[in-house]
């Protein structure tokens, strides 16, 4: 499992109800129901992934986060998570205000895109970089905005969302030392619990 979500399940509190927006083929949610008996429901638009999420039991709404969660009434669950997915939509500001209205709070995770490796490829190759936490071209990827750590803490202090508490993932030791200290320029992945 990735690491981002092996933190995301220590946050999590047991028996709580958990909502993860862009849930893949339910792998996560899965995990989330055996080991903390969550009351879980995932949404996804990809219907290759949503089937595999309802071949292991997981409750999953086949929607577009840009067209809103209207369909959720205000802290209809405890946790929403969205994992690897802010970068991907369109209104990534209305998706964490929406993900705070239904939930008491949130879980946000994202590559890093002001990691000292993307900023040399970038400098040197003169292209956007192609690696393994980022596998794609830049004609085909699913990322739409690219973020740095400061980019959302930035949005969160403009929308007035509250910073629980944040985690940095990094390559090794000495570079997990030095996310805690700069974690725009070392972080791999950050992971955010926020609130309203």
């Amino acid at each position: 499992m990735r690491q981002d979500l092996t933190q995301i399940l220590s946050w999590i509190k047991p028996r709580s109800r958990v909502l993860d927006l862009g849930c893949g083929n339910g792998d996560f949610l899965h995990v989330l129901q055996s080991k903390s008996e969550v009351q879980a429901v995932g949404i996804e638009i990809n219907q290759d992934d949503i089937l595999r999420a309802i071949g292991k039991g997981i409750s999953v709404i086949q929607q577009d986060l840009d067209g809103g969660l209207a369909n959720f009434p205000d802290f209809s669950f405890d946790t929403v998570v969205m994992a690897h997915a802010i970068q991907t939509v369109h209104f990534p500001d209305k998706v964490l205000s929406e993900m705070l209205r239904i939930g008491r709070e949130g879980i946000v995770t994202f590559p890093n895109f002001g990691h000292w490796r993307c900023r040399i490829y970038l400098a040197l190759q003169g292209r956007m970089p192609v690696s393994r936490f980022l596998p794609f071209e830049w004609f085909d990827t699913p990322n739409i905005h690219f973020c740095t750590v400061k980019d959302f803490e930035k949005l969160c202090s403009d929308k007035n969302i509250k910073i629980q508490s944040r985690s940095m993932i990094s390559g090794g030791i000495l570079s997990s030392t030095l996310a805690s200290f700069w974690p725009n320029l070392f972080s791999l992945t950050a992971i955010y619990r926020i609130s309203a």
